[in-house]
């Protein structure tokens, strides 16, 4: 393992597929006979199968259903809503600052919001990672208050939903996806407050054999095509567990909405939003690799262009977004002050470009503040329509390494890390 980037989880994932088709590393649920099984329903999710495992059909790999309520109020002019998720809708954002209120803070629920007691809530470690190595019927516990009593950190960042941008690939490329149709709402930028894990795992025992720690939710179990897949949870390196992650109690200076998380949620910066667990319960914390159907069966780059075994769904890629509605209609005879906002997971935009005239010529964008590494830059472009008539609007970012949102983004199954430019329509009336 020290030959890999602890914090590349692309170079961890192929040693963890190393060891997993070894028979070395383990899931919580699937027993180590059904590693197999479990191979071969992963490869078959890229060509649409369905492969029995251990007595039972698993799900072809699609993006999962609608399946429970959202707690807090969504009304249209703030929301569009696909069952259990409701997306930010852009205009709202417009005159805002940097953070998103929690009223319009997008909501990406695998089943429905629990409704949880932070008097009775408890955080329970165990696994073979840890001194002594605790079990789950015998695990290291912190309560709310316990938290509440260990030095407090904060960190701005976004949280966005790896199918982010998903109806593009249809809209835009022409190819069929599964999932929910997201345009490019399903992202917010807060201010979190909270104690580090690294914190927790320190004070739980945390042992050098340690390699993964698995978070899990406490949000109602998950069913896919007729199987209990359990409750949301997707294990990390616990090289990043202790460099830069969150467990959060605060959000934007309260706590935790019930639809954002509370009483706690993890916080994984730049990488995808099912990292970032809501209603976290427990941690296993493991000397071996661990497995979920959130890094296996979903969150997985299946298609043409990627290993049969599919390519890990990490880091959040370069995407912009404008300040308006969808086909907005804007008055001619008159300069408008186009604004938004880009973002990456790899870090600070450098520039972004805007395009009127359907991608012909670029002219750069003027940045509002400067953008921090972790959440997103704000621009404004200044626009006099020559005449009447529709447009399309494009914006084109790129990131302190250099990479730029392409024109088009490779095909996979689920429609996950849709980054390409989206042309956006509006009218001049």
């Amino acid at each position: 393992m020290d030959r890999h980037d602890p914090l590349d989880e692309f170079d961890y994932d192929r040693a963890r597929l190393a060891r997993w088709r070894a028979r070395q590393a383990r899931d919580t649920v699937l027993s180590r006979r059904d590693f197999a099984q479990l191979a071969a329903r992963v490869t078959a999710a890229a060509a649409g199968l369905t492969v029995a495992t251990t007595g039972v059909t698993a799900a072809p790999a699609r993006a999962e259903p609608p399946a429970g309520p959202i707690l807090k109020p969504l009304p249209p002019e703030l929301f569009t809503v696909y069952g259990s998720n409701a997306e930010m809708r852009w205009e709202s954002m417009a005159d805002q600052g940097l953070l998103v209120p929690a009223d319009r803070f997008f909501v990406r629920n695998h089943t429905r919001t629990p409704v949880l007691d932070a008097d009775t809530w408890r955080l329970r470690l165990f696994g073979t990672g840890l001194h002594g190595s605790p079990t789950a019927q015998a695990p290291i516990e912190f309560s709310y208050s316990d938290l509440l009593g260990l030095p407090a950190e904060s960190l701005t960042a976004f949280i966005e939903c790896a199918g982010n941008g998903r109806s593009f690939f249809t809209e835009q490329q022409q190819d069929q996806v599964s999932g929910t149709a997201w345009r490019l709402g399903a992202v917010g930028v807060a201010h979190w407050r909270g104690v580090r894990l690294a914190t927790v795992l320190e004070r739980a025992g945390l042992t050098r054999s340690a390699v993964d720690v698995l978070p899990q939710g406490l949000d109602p179990d998950f069913v896919s095509g007729g199987v209990n897949l359990g409750p949301v949870r997707r294990p990390l390196p616990v090289a990043k567990a202790l460099h830069d992650v969150l467990l959060a109690y605060e959000m934007n200076g309260r706590p935790l909405p019930p639809d954002h998380g509370f009483p706690v949620r993890l916080i994984v910066p730049s990488w995808v939003g099912i990292s970032s667990i809501k209603w976290v319960g427990q941690i296993e914390v493991s000397a071996t690799p661990l497995f979920s159907p959130w890094n296996t069966q979903f969150y997985r780059l299946f298609g043409p262009e990627y290993p049969a075994d599919g390519a890990p769904v990490i880091r959040q890629v370069v995407k912009s977004a404008f300040e308006l509605a969808w086909n907005a209609r804007l008055a001619s005879g008159r300069t408008h002050l186009l604004r938004g906002r880009s973002w990456s997971g790899d870090g600070r935009i450098r520039h972004v470009e805007v395009s009127t005239d359907g991608g012909t010529s670029w002219r750069l964008a003027r940045p509002i503040s400067a953008g921090t590494d972790r959440a997103w830059q704000r621009w404004e472009f200044p626009w006099r329509p020559p005449t009447p008539g529709p447009y399309t609007l494009r914006a084109r970012a790129t990131d302190v390494t250099g990479a730029t949102q392409p024109a088009r983004t490779p095909y996979n199954t689920l429609g996950y890390l849709f980054g390409a430019v989206v042309a956006h329509p509006v009218t001049v009336t």
